[in-house]
C-alpha cells in the first residue's frame, strides 16, 4: 500500500488551518489538524475535519455538461472538456464581436484561492467587469478604509508577549467564524490569557462570559455608534494626546464633526442608553492594550465606508495601532500575483460599470471591481452598454446577491452563462456549460494570514489526483485563454505561486526558499517588526502611505475625490425611522448574516455530517418579539418584507435585541432537486433583500441589513423529508 501524509492548508473557508492529511493509493483516508500548524495549533472546525464528504460526495459534478432543456430547468449532458470550451469561446468571441468584450461579465463567489485569478481572467480577455459579493459588501471596505487612513487595513496582534487587554468585536463571531485566516483560534487563546471583550451585537452569542460590555444596537446605526463613543473619548479627553499630535492629521476637524454626536444622541439612534456609551468609551481609553475584530455585519449599509472609517479611528485616536498587543501592520510576506490590469488599457478600464464609485472600481485601484447593481442594470436594459454574459467562478449568485427573486430575471434574460462549481447549485441551474473544479484539496495555491498583518505564508497543495474530469479553477482560466487566443502570462501555475514568493526570500534565511520546500513545511512565517511607522520616520521616509504621511482621521484621498472626508451618520434607506409608513406594516429590524460553524455562506449542505449538526434554516428572535407576533420556538415561521417572504425555523431567545429578527443566510436543499431552484426561494434570507439605491457613494455597497420585516407562523410548515444520513 502506498501511504503519504502531506502538510496543506485547509482553504474550504477563509480561515486556513494547517491540516496532515493521509492519502493511501491516492485516495484520502483521513484528515486531522497538525499539532504543530503555525495558526490552529492542532484544531481544526468540522468542515476541514470531514472534508472527505466533500471530497468524495455522491452529488459531485464530474465532468463538463451542456444545458439541453430550458434555462433553469436542470437538464444537462456530459460533454468533453474540448466541446465545453468550444462553446465557451465560440459564445464569447461573438459576444465580444457584436459588443465588445465588456459585455463578458466574470463573477467571482467567496475569496478564495482563485480570487486572484478570476480578476486576472477577466483582464486577460479584456473585461473590466468583474466583481465578487464581497468586494462592496464584505471585507473589501475595511481594506480599502485601512488604506484611506492608515496606509494599510491593520489586523489584532495575538503573537507578540503583549496579549491584548481589551478586544473590540464588532460585528462578527471570531469565535466561531475564522473569516481572516487563523484569527478563531488566536482569538480563543487571547481569552483564555485573560483579553476581555467589548462587544457590539444585537444579539448575545458565546461570547458573553468574556464580555465586560455588551452593546445591543439596532441593526444599521454601527456608524452612530462609533462617533458616540469617539465623542466621549475625544471631548473627556481620554485619547492618546502624544500619539495623536505626533503620527495623524486632522484631529481638530474630526473634533468638530464628532460634537454633533453627543452619547446622548448616539444611544437614541442606536436603541442603547447615553451611559453604556460612556462606559464602554472610557473602559477602551482605561485598556493599555486594545485590539478589535470587525466582521461585514458594518459592510451592509449604503454608508458602510464611513461607517468603517468612524470604528477605524477608535483605535487610532487611543493609539492602538502597531505596538504589541493592539492593531498591527502588514509584513507583506507574500506577493500578490500578477493581476494584468495594464491588459485592459485606458479605454476599457473607462468603461467598468460604476466606475464613479471610486474606492470600488476606480481606475487608481490595482484591484478593482465592477459594481454589482450597475452591472445587472446593464444586463436587464443595456445601459450604458449591453451586458450579455455571465462567468461564474464559485459564484452561487442566487444564493448570495441581494433580491435573489430579480437577480433570476436578470440571469435568466443573458445570451451565455457558464458556472464553475463542485456542485449542481440553484445557480448552476442556470447556465449554459457547467465546468467541475477541485476541492482543497486537489488545488495548489498559497495565502497569506491573517488576512491584514500578513506574516505568514500558508501552503495549500494537491494532495491527491482530482476526482473524475475535474480541474482547478486556475488552470481553467488559463486554457480559456488560450482557446480564445489571449494570453494569460505564465505557463503553468507553479511559474506564479514561485513568483509569489520573492518578497519572503528578501527575509534572512529564506534567501533560496523554493515552493517544493514550503509544500515539506506547510507554512513558513517572519518575524512581526513593531512601531514600522517610526522606522521609516528615522530613515526620512513618510510614516504612513497616506498623502499627509500620518494617519489621516480627515482623509485627503476622500476630499480629493469629492467624498466627505470625515465620517458622518446616515439612517439606513429603509428603516423604522426613515420609513416611518412601511415600518406600520413592517414593524419588526431585519438583521442577516450570522455564520454557521459547520457550513460556509450556501456551503458544505450537501455533507451529511454538517447537515446533521444544521438541518434546518433558523430565525433568531426574542421572546417579546414571538410572543407578539404569535409564534414559538422551534416552529416554522415566515419572515416577510416588502420584497417578499421565506420560512425558517424560529430560534426564540431573550439573547436577541428586542424588536429584531435575525435570519441565517445561505440557505437551500441540495437533497430537493423535485423543489425549484431546490428550494431556495422558500428559505433564502436574500429573497428578503434589497439590491436598489441608494448606494455608498465610496464602494456602491447596498442595504442588507437593518431593513423592515414582519413575522408570523406558517401553519402549512413541516420539515421537508431528507435522505438519511
Amino acid at each position: 500500500m502506498d501511504k503519504r501524509i502531506y502538510k496543506t492548508a485547509c482553504h474550504i473557508c477563509h480561515g486556513s488551518c494547517i491540516a496532515e492529511v493521509t492519502v493511501e493509493d491516492g485516495r484520502v483516508t483521513d484528515i486531522r489538524p497538525d499539532p504543530e500548524g503555525i495558526v490552529n495549533k492542532g484544531r481544526m472546525c468540522p468542515k476541514g475535519l470531514l472534508s472527505r464528504e466533500l471530497i468524495y460526495n455522491p452529488d459531485r459534478l464530474l465532468h463538463p455538461m451542456k444545458r439541453i432543456g430550458a434555462r433553469g430547468e436542470g437538464r444537462f449532458r456530459r460533454i468533453s472538456w474540448d466541446e465545453a470550451y468550444d462553446i465557451i469561446a465560440e459564445n464569447l468571441l461573438a459576444i465580444e464581436k457584436k459588443y465588445g468584450m465588456e459585455a463578458v461579465a466574470v463573477a467571482q463567489g467567496t475569496g478564495r484561492h482563485h480570487l486572484p485569478y478570476t480578476a486576472r481572467f477577466a483582464n486577460a480577455i479584456g473585461t473590466p467587469n468583474w466583481f465578487e459579493p464581497g468586494s462592496a459588501q464584505c471585507f473589501f471596505p475595511r481594506i480599502h478604509a485601512g488604506a484611506a487612513t492608515f496606509g494599510y487595513m491593520p489586523s489584532a496582534d495575538y503573537y507578540s508577549d503583549m496579549n491584548p487587554q481589551v478586544m473590540l468585536v464588532w460585528g462578527c463571531n471570531p469565535s466561531v467564524s475564522g473569516a481572516d485566516g487563523e484569527s478563531r483560534y488566536c482569538f480563543l487563546d487571547a481569552l483564555k490569557k485573560g483579553t476581555r471583550l467589548v462587544v457590539i451585537d444585537p444579539c448575545k452569542n458565546n461570547l458573553e462570559p468574556y464580555a465586560d460590555h455588551w452593546l445591543q444596537l439596532r441593526p444599521g446605526t454601527d456608524d452612530a455608534l462609533a462617533l458616540g463613543l469617539l465623542h466621549v473619548l475625544i471631548f473627556e479627553e481620554l485619547y492618546d494626546r502624544d500619539f495623536v499630535e505626533n503620527w495623524c492629521s486632522g484631529f481638530d476637524k474630526l473634533r468638530e464633526r464628532v460634537s454633533e454626536y453627543p452619547p446622548e444622541r448616539a444611544a437614541e439612534i442606536c436603541g442603547l442608553t447615553a451611559e453604556e456609551i460612556v462606559s464602554a468609551a472610557r473602559y477602551i481609553a482605561k485598556a493599555d492594550t486594545v485590539a478589535m475584530e470587525w466582521g461585514c455585519a458594518i459592510e451592509h449599509t449604503p454608508n458602510c465606508f464611513q461607517t468603517v472609517r468612524a470604528i477605524a479611528l477608535i483605535l487610532a485616536v487611543t493609539g492602538n495601532i502597531d505596538k504589541k498587543g493592539t492593531m498591527i501592520e502588514s509584513m507583506h510576506v507574500l506577493d500578490e500575483p500578477e493581476l494584468l490590469e495594464d491588459r485592459l488599457g485606458d479605454v476599457q478600464r473607462a468603461k467598468r460599470l460604476g466606475e464613479h464609485h471610486k474606492m470600488l472600481a476606480g481606475a487608481h485601484k490595482p484591484f478593482s471591481s465592477a459594481h454589482i447593481p450597475t452591472v445587472f442594470e446593464a444586463m436587464r436594459t443595456g445601459k450604458p452598454y449591453p451586458v450579455r454574459a455571465l462567468m461564474m467562478c464559485g459564484n452561487n449568485g442566487l444564493i448570495g446577491f441581494a433580491d435573489s427573486k430579480r437577480t433570476l430575471e436578470t440571469w435568466m434574460g443573458l445570451d451565455f452563462i457558464c458556472c464553475q462549481d463542485m456542485f449542481l447549485t440553484p445557480s448552476a441551474l442556470l447556465a449554459d456549460v457547467i465546468l467541475p473544479v477541485c476541492s482543497w484539496l486537489e488545488v495548489d495555491s498559497l495565502t497569506a494570514s491573517p488576512g491584514g498583518s500578513d506574516h505568514i505564508i500558508l501552503c495549500q497543495q494537491a494532495v491527491v489526483p482530482p476526482v473524475g474530469e475535474c480541474k482547478p479553477d486556475e488552470v481553467i482560466f488559463q486554457e480559456l485563454c488560450q482557446r480564445l487566443g489571449k494570453d494569460w502570462g505564465a505557463k503553468d501555475l507553479d511559474e506564479i505561486l514561485d513568483k509569489r514568493l520573492d518578497r519572503l526570500r528578501t527575509f534572512p534565511g529564506y534567501e533560496d526558499y523554493t515552493l517544493e520546500k514550503l509544500r515539506e513545511t506547510g507554512w513558513a512565517a517572519v518575524p512581526i517588526e513593531y512601531e514600522q511607522y517610526k522606522a521609516r520616520a528615522a530613515r526620512g521616509e513618510k510614516p504612513f502611505n497616506t498623502p499627509s504621511g500620518k494617519i489621516e482621521l480627515y482623509s485627503r484621498m476622500m476630499e480629493d475625490f469629492g467624498f466627505d472626508p470625515l465620517p458622518f451618520y446616515a439612517e439606513p434607506p429603509e428603516s423604522p425611522v426613515s420609513r416611518p409608513d412601511l415600518a406600520e406594516e413592517y414593524p419588526l429590524v431585519l438583521t442577516t448574516g450570522t455564520r454557521i460553524n459547520a457550513f460556509f455562506l450556501s456551503e458544505q449542505r450537501q455533507m451529511p455530517s454538517l447537515r446533521k449538526m444544521n438541518p434546518w434554516p433558523l430565525a433568531t428572535l426574542h421572546p417579546d418579539t414571538a410572543a407578539a407576533c404569535g409564534v414559538k420556538d422551534g416552529e416554522w415561521i415566515f419572515i416577510e418584507t416588502a420584497r417578499g417572504r421565506i420560512t425558517q425555523k424560529a430560534r426564540v431567545t431573550d439573547r436577541m435585541k428586542p424588536g429584531v429578527v435575525n435570519c441565517q443566510i445561505g440557505w437551500w436543499f441540495p437533497e430537493r432537486p423535485d423543489l425549484p431552484y431546490f428550494g431556495a426561494f422558500e428559505v433564502n434570507a436574500n429573497v428578503l433583500t434589497t439590491m436598489d439605491p441608494p448606494f455608498d457613494p465610496c464602494m456602491g455597497t447596498y442595504q442588507l441589513r437593518g431593513l423592515l420585516c414582519r413575522v408570523y407562523p406558517n401553519p402549512e410548515g413541516a420539515d421537508p423529508e431528507r435522505p438519511e444520513d
